[in-house]
């Protein structure tokens, strides 16, 4: 499995993504919304666009559909309750289906609702699992839920499904928040030396050339799966003073989800 990261350079520092198999040049579109560049980095590695992936219906990762799918003639793939509000899907997904691309790239969708109510994630079959999260996961962050979705939601979603990932994932998010959100884990945790570190090596980053985390480094430098760290809890404390003794990690992660919000 190839993965080329596009960075869109918008306002909204949107990553787009393609997924090529090796062996036959077939490649997927993630969230193409730059279609230019898209079908430029394409034309520029041989690779055939066949199909497209929307992760949500949010008009900065659907944007590109309609001038992708002119260019390419690809099928369009979504969840399957976002038809309506995706035009032209040719396949509805739901947890477990499997798209192929090519002979050897197999994904895995898992239904992750939070940031919207019919939002997909990707999980790549591969040695080192790669998870192409768009609005849901974020290098040190989690996608709010303005637009169509809900936090206890969001928290289901990384409880049940995230946090249960192999450690060596690669997590391949939707856009560029990786310094902005680590400064919103040093607010609540100030002692925590992996964020501080990891600020400092990605503060002027060119996101043409992102690092890409795993998952074992989100559960070291990210909030949002930092729900038992004795300073998060003692900081939350002084917003909320009514905080529990010992909160679940439940109300942690809406409290920090509200914070967020406002932060």
């Amino acid at each position: 499995m190839i993965v080329e990261q596009i960075w869109t350079a918008n306002s909204y520092r949107n990553f787009n993504y393609l997924i090529a198999c090796p062996e036959t040049g077939e490649a997927l579109a993630i969230d193409p919304l730059d279609h230019q560049k898209c079908l430029a980095a394409a034309k520029r590695h041989g690779w055939q666009i066949t199909q497209i992936l929307n992760t949500h219906e949010h008009g900065d990762h659907t944007g590109g559909n309609r001038a992708m799918i002119a260019a390419t003639d690809a099928r369009l793939l979504a969840h399957k309750n976002a038809g309506g509000r995706i035009p032209g899907v040719n396949r509805g997904l739901g947890a477990g289906d499997l798209i192929k691309v090519g002979k050897t790239v197999e994904l895995e969708c898992l239904d992750t609702p939070g940031h919207t109510m019919s939002h997909i994630c990707l999980l790549s079959h591969t040695d080192t699992p790669a998870l192409f999260c768009g609005d849901t996961l974020f290098n040190a962050g989690a996608g709010n839920c303005h637009n169509g979705g809900h936090p206890q939601e969001l928290y289901q979603t990384f409880a049940t499904q995230l946090a249960k990932l192999p450690d060596a994932t690669l997590v391949y998010p939707g856009h560029d928040y990786i310094a902005n959100n680590l400064g919103f884990t040093l607010d609540r945790e100030p002692d925590n030396g992996k964020a501080k570190q990891l600020l400092e090596q990605v503060r002027d980053q060119d996101p043409g050339q992102a690092l890409v985390t795993s998952l074992a480094l989100e559960k070291e430098t990210n909030t949002f799966f930092r729900l038992h760290s004795p300073t998060v809890i003692a900081r939350l404390r002084e917003r909320f003073p009514d905080l529990p003794d010992d909160p679940d990690p439940r109300t942690v992660f809406l409290k920090l989800r509200e914070l967020r919000n406002s932060w």
